[in-house]
């Protein structure tokens, strides 16, 4: 049951027969938000629920029937002319092609329930009072910390930043957070602005499904009022993930090859300890990690970026998986396909984190950034007897069986859903 204060709850309706517009900017298997997004929707459709989605427009789009209601693509990155770029600029603040189109949608196919992801930047709200004026709720799924942190991620060169705080947000063009552009920085703090005076969260959405209990403490730290927000965690499906059947070797990281994901410290633990650890991912910290492998010994291994059985076979393969990040992670997929493939994880005291890991059950905890904490963590997991790493990671598929598994997240949202619907 999703956990909401203020919010009565009551067991979901039947869950058949309704139609549920579910919207974020991709409409294809991007990241993790996109996991999540096209995951739920095919939940429901197994369920009978008629899903109608919004998007943009992508040549990767998953194939639908409402997809010539999408907006056009925006792409950061790509060489665009001055004048589509100022229309893109324009659009991120306040898309009047969503808005357009969204309406077209509510006139052809009328839901029972909007549910956000992603939508900032590409999208826009421009769309939401539409929804509230034609009295659908509106629930928005948060994947990051955008509510508060107008870069969404509090980071600031590789560091955690809490500088907006407290309706500081000209913060983020004084240290050009995004990217570090004054002209990007500038944009963003006009949208938040923007966004902020017309209320285009505050007063249209309904409830926010968050996946980590942290992220909820975290914004109503910033001033957010605690019964906005509904704890919903990730999910992964067990059924489709074959668990190892050895106890396995080395230690695995997989992600992002970024600053704040802790993997300086990882290989320099890595080094202290004499381990082995594969990572697994790419990003903009490849070559500098690889320098630093040179210079210290360490045992590490680069296998670039893995999918669907490629990936699942390099976490059998492990002993632990780890996941050193020195930021305010949410509530990692990661972590969850590491124990539903019989694997326990080796995370850090930050974010979303220690509230994913039962310390001694199924993984450990060490501080962020702490080399020689991480270290005795990874010597401590290579020396333990093959039958402990192994209970754990049976520990750690059975916690997902039962509070991270797709029903789970499908009966959470179905009483979210009954309950917004019931007070409309």
């Amino acid at each position: 049951m999703a956990e909401r204060a203020g919010l009565d709850l009551v067991p979901a309706a039947s869950p058949s027969g309704g139609r549920l517009l579910s919207i974020n900017n991709y409409h294809y298997r991007r990241g993790g938000a996109e996991v999540v997004f096209l995951e739920q929707n095919r939940l429901f459709e197994e369920i009978g629920w008629d899903v109608v989605p919004f998007a943009m427009r992508h040549p990767r789009n998953l194939p639908s029937r409402y997809d010539r209601h999408f907006v056009e693509e925006i792409e950061f990155g790509h060489a665009y002319g001055p004048l589509r770029q100022l229309r893109h600029a324009a659009s991120i603040i306040y898309s009047r092609d969503a808005r357009a189109r969204l309406r077209d949608i509510l006139a052809e196919a009328r839901p029972d329930v909007a549910h956000l992801h992603n939508v900032y930047h590409h999208l826009s709200p421009s769309f939401l009072p539409l929804l509230r004026q034609a009295g659908v709720p509106v629930v928005m799924t948060l994947h990051d910390l955008k509510l508060a942190c107008p870069a969404y991620t509090m980071l600031r060169d590789g560091q955690v930043c809490e500088s907006c705080k407290g309706g500081r947000i000209h913060n983020v063009v004084l240290n050009r957070c995004i990217k570090g552009s004054l002209p990007l920085s500038g944009l963003v703090l006009l949208e938040t602005t923007v966004h902020r005076m017309l209320g285009l969260y505050r007063d249209t959405v309904d409830a926010f499904a968050v996946p980590s209990r942290f992220y909820i403490d975290k914004l109503v730290e910033w001033g957010w009022p605690r019964e906005r927000f509904v704890y919903v965690p990730n999910f992964v499906d067990a059924a489709e993930l074959r668990p190892g059947t050895d106890t396995g070797d080395g230690f695995l990281y997989v992600g992002r090859l970024s600053p704040e994901k802790g993997l300086e410290a990882l290989v320099r633990a890595a080094a202290l300890s004499r381990q082995q650890v594969t990572i697994v991912g790419t990003g903009p910290m490849e070559d500098s990690l690889r320098t630093l492998v040179a210079e210290t010994g360490a045992d590490v291994r680069f296998l670039g970026f893995r999918t669907g059985e490629a990936l699942h076979d390099a976490i059998r393969a492990c002993r632990a998986v780890v996941l050193p990040a020195t930021w305010y992670e949410n509530a990692p997929i990661s972590v969850l396909e590491a124990y539903a493939l019989g694997r326990p994880v080796i995370g850090t005291r930050i974010g979303g984190l220690p509230e994913m890991i039962r310390e001694g059950e199924t993984g450990a905890i060490v501080p962020p950034g702490d080399v020689v904490a991480l270290a005795d963590a990874l010597a401590h997991f290579a020396a333990l007897p093959p039958e402990v790493p192994a209970t754990m990671g049976r520990a750690g598929r059975h916690w997902v069986e039962t509070d991270f598994s797709r029903e789970a997240y499908r009966d959470r949202l179905l009483s979210l859903y009954a309950s917004l619907r019931r007070a409309r």
